[in-house]
């Protein structure tokens, strides 16, 4: 995309601006009294330094936009009341043309509706003091056209801004769809590809027994069944370390949950194995009967909460006494960083 300084536009419309008040002080007529006219040039002056300030907003402020308006009622009275209307004046009516400058500077600023109404009072005053006829030779209508292209320009400007913030916006969601949906691809062939690791060796059994398992066999599909599981609800708490350990408590009998809920996302490499090398320390060293292992709220300094539970002793239920919940066997919370669960002694 093409852009133009700022610089370089604010200096080529105070050129054009400095231009009318030049041709304002050569028409100056000393034998009529100069007071209105040299009062009109220091309003106009005034008005353009304001309106092209370098560290001004683009959108003009409410309150110099109608100092600019005001400028443009007071400076035609001023001048035109040191001129015949009905004579051919020259250069002396420069203000004309400075009017339809200020309010196509006002409009480009984005203030339309008061460019058309400082415009409009140049086209009211012209017709009072000089007549319709006069509209086209004093340049009137060549403001009105100046304010209008501005306008439009401003407009056409505006939209375009508009359409490339939208266009740069659904550019970025379509960029972050494509990136999540490559990461769901890539997430469900990772996820087949271990799933098929750990069940074609049993599927090939399965096909060599014709479906004839013994009880060992079923056992093994309900541990392969359970690993699958962890693949899918497990996700980032499974390395090869967690797997050993996991499937080792399942062979003594305990029963394992692994719940994943995104909130580790963000931890990869060193991070992301220093907490999974921990959790399988603590399920390897567990002697619970009921192993729950779960991702950490969002947020939280914690990335993985380890829970055991041991079941009630079987022998107070032999007494006739109601069984206690179950005991907590281990508690432990794995934190996120490295080098506070190594200050911890975890």
């Amino acid at each position: 995309m093409i852009t133009v300084p700022r610089g370089l536009v604010l200096f080529l419309a105070g050129l054009f601006s400095a231009y009318h008040v030049v041709l304002g002080i050569y028409s100056i007529d000393l034998p009529r009294t100069p007071g209105p006219t040299i009062f009109a040039l220091a309003l106009y002056a005034l008005a353009t330094a304001l309106s092209l300030w370098p560290s001004s907003p683009m959108r003009m402020g409410l309150a110099l936009a109608f100092f600019n308006v005001a400028v443009c009622v007071v400076i035609p009275l001023l001048v035109g009341s040191q001129l015949d209307g009905s004579a051919r004046n020259g250069y002396a009516t420069w203000y004309v043309a400075a009017v339809g400058t200020l309010m196509t500077i006002t409009a480009t600023r984005r203030r339309t509706t008061l460019a058309w109404v400082g415009v409009g009072a140049l086209v009211v005053h012209t017709i009072i003091w000089a007549g319709p006829a006069q509209l086209l030779d004093m340049g009137v209508i060549g403001s009105v056209v100046w304010v209008t292209v501005a306008v439009l320009l401003a407009r056409a400007l505006a939209k375009a801004g508009r359409d490339a913030r939208q266009y740069a916006l659904a550019e970025r969601e379509a960029t972050e769809w494509q990136a999540a949906q490559e990461a769901h691809l890539f997430e469900r062939q990772m996820r087949l590809a271990q799933t098929l690791r750990l069940a074609a060796p049993m599927l090939r059994h399965i096909i060599d027994r014709h479906g004839e398992l013994d009880a060992d066999d079923r056992q093994e599909c309900r541990y392969l069944e359970a690993a699958v599981r962890d693949e899918i609800r497990g996700r980032k708490l499974l390395n090869d370390a967690v797997r050993e350990q996991v499937m080792a408590a399942r062979r003594r009998g305990a029963i394992v949950t692994l719940l994943d809920e995104g909130t580790i996302d963000d931890l990869d490499g060193t991070e992301l194995e220093a907490v999974l090398d921990q959790l399988a320390a603590a399920i390897g060293e567990s002697t619970a009967d009921t192993i729950i292992a779960r991702t950490a709220g969002e947020g939280s300094a914690t990335a993985v909460t380890v829970v055991g539970l041991s079941s009630a002793d079987a022998r107070l239920s032999a007494l006739g006494q109601d069984s206690p919940e179950p005991e907590v066997d281990l508690w432990l919370e794995i934190p996120r960083d490295p080098a506070t669960a190594s200050a911890l002694g975890v």
